[in-house]
């Protein structure tokens, strides 16, 4: 599982136009799954999301975590995570976890995070959507459960 963090002041996400998913202080999570991913890469990446401590304290030091904040999250499906580009210039999908499998671990993900107590807006899934990001910072981690970076 990969996920891009961004530190937004605010966030929202559109499908045809309509706002679906919309947020204030907190983080947009671009989030995605691969193939042989389970609940484990579930837990770590939400647990690692949630509490990484990317919010200034009072002396402006990276201290603080988004339940620290009591910030919000906005969940965003993104299978281009993981398109390989290292051959030709075509991205290639194949690492990608099928529509079927992701979809129940994109939807436990979101659950678990909202375990945490937190609000958790989302994108809606395989459509194409607009997100509007208003990066603060800006403040851009990038995670990998298997830790490959």
């Amino acid at each position: 599982m990969r996920a891009v963090v961004q530190r937004v002041l605010n966030s929202h996400v559109t499908v045809d136009e309509k706002i679906v998913g919309k947020i204030g202080k907190g983080l947009l999570v671009l989030l995605g799954i691969g193939r042989g991913d389970n609940q484990k890469d579930v837990k770590y990446i939400a647990d690692k999301i949630v509490n990484l401590r990317i919010f200034e304290d009072e002396e402006g030091k990276f201290n603080l975590s988004l339940l620290d904040i009591e910030g919000e999250i906005l969940v965003v499906s993104q299978f281009t995570l993981y398109g390989d580009v290292r051959k030709g210039r075509r991205p290639s999908f194949v690492e990608a976890a099928l529509p079927e499998e992701a979809v129940r671990l994109y939807e436990r993900f979101v659950e678990y995070i909202g375990e945490y107590g937190l609000k958790v807006e989302t994108g809606v899934f395989q459509e194409h959507m607009i997100v509007h990001i208003e990066n603060d910072g800006p403040v851009t981690i990038l995670l990998d459960s298997k830790k490959l970076f």
